[in-house]
């Protein structure tokens, strides 16, 4: 009998290397290590405490992957290119691009301050734009790139106070699509993942009104697993999704 070939032990990033925004905890923590477990090389953004950074970095030693984490506020345009010149001067070209990078801000837009629409929309939309207007270049220069940013089902759906990030993750849709279109020509694509509701400490779903309300939206009745994504970026991010550009893909258990 044959042998039966298993994806994880694939390596199907082995000799690539991927920058990774918003990557000290939860989605991004979880890409950033599948990623290196597929044998890509990784550079990484956090912008929360050194210990979470210090482990993630450890642990990326201990499999003898090249790393560095840079922590910065991607919102801010001028860090963005120290940032991307530092990365591609240690790693040379880049082939993976995942924009995961977010914050939340809630609150009824009667109530809501301007400096919560302006943070979060400059934190998760804005830093798609800081980063790509730096990276395009190498992308264009070698022809060829992935680029994986992370919008939300908030974006398609809107949610009760999200009005500010709903924006967010909306415009990060219509970049998405529109890059696609400029980039495509040059071999370089660009898709979306809108996750539904992940289990992240970004996210709390411990109340009988949440467990109710996945009961009724949710066809696969639990929610989602941090792994449920970084699966499917894996598979965005490698050769196996060659011809797949410009699409929006919802990974919400049916929500």
């Amino acid at each position: 009998m044959g042998s039966i070939p298993i994806l994880a032990t694939s390596k199907m990033l082995k000799f690539k290397t991927s920058f990774i925004t918003g990557g000290s905890r939860g989605i991004g923590r979880k890409i950033i290590k599948d990623f290196s477990k597929n044998g890509s090389d990784v550079a990484f953004t956090y912008f929360s405490s050194f210990f979470e950074y210090k482990s993630l970095k450890k642990k990326l030693y201990n499999k003898g992957i090249k790393s560095k984490g840079y922590k910065f506020d991607v919102s801010i345009f001028y860090f963005s290119e120290i940032v991307i010149n530092d990365i591609l001067n240690i790693f040379g070209d880049l082939d993976i691009l995942v924009n995961n990078a977010g914050i939340v801000k809630d609150d009824l837009l009667v109530r809501m301050k301007e400096k919560y629409w302006d943070i979060v929309i400059n934190v998760n939309l804005k830093s798609i734009f800081n980063i790509l207007k730096f990276l395009s270049k190498n992308f264009i220069k070698q022809k060829k790139g992935s680029i994986i940013n992370i919008s939300s089902i908030i974006a398609l759906k809107g949610n009760i106070g999200q009005s500010n990030y709903a924006a967010s993750k909306s415009g990060i849709i219509g970049f998405s699509k529109s890059i696609s279109i400029e980039f495509g020509s040059k071999n370089i694509r660009s898709n979306v993942i809108c996750p539904g509701i992940i289990n992240t400490s970004m996210t709390k779903y411990s109340n009988w009104n949440i467990k109710n309300f996945i009961n009724s939206n949710i066809f696969l009745k639990r929610i989602g697993r941090v792994e449920d994504i970084s699966n499917f970026v894996i598979f965005l991010a490698s050769d196996k999704s060659s011809y797949v550009t410009g699409q929006v893909i919802q990974i919400d258990g049916g929500l």
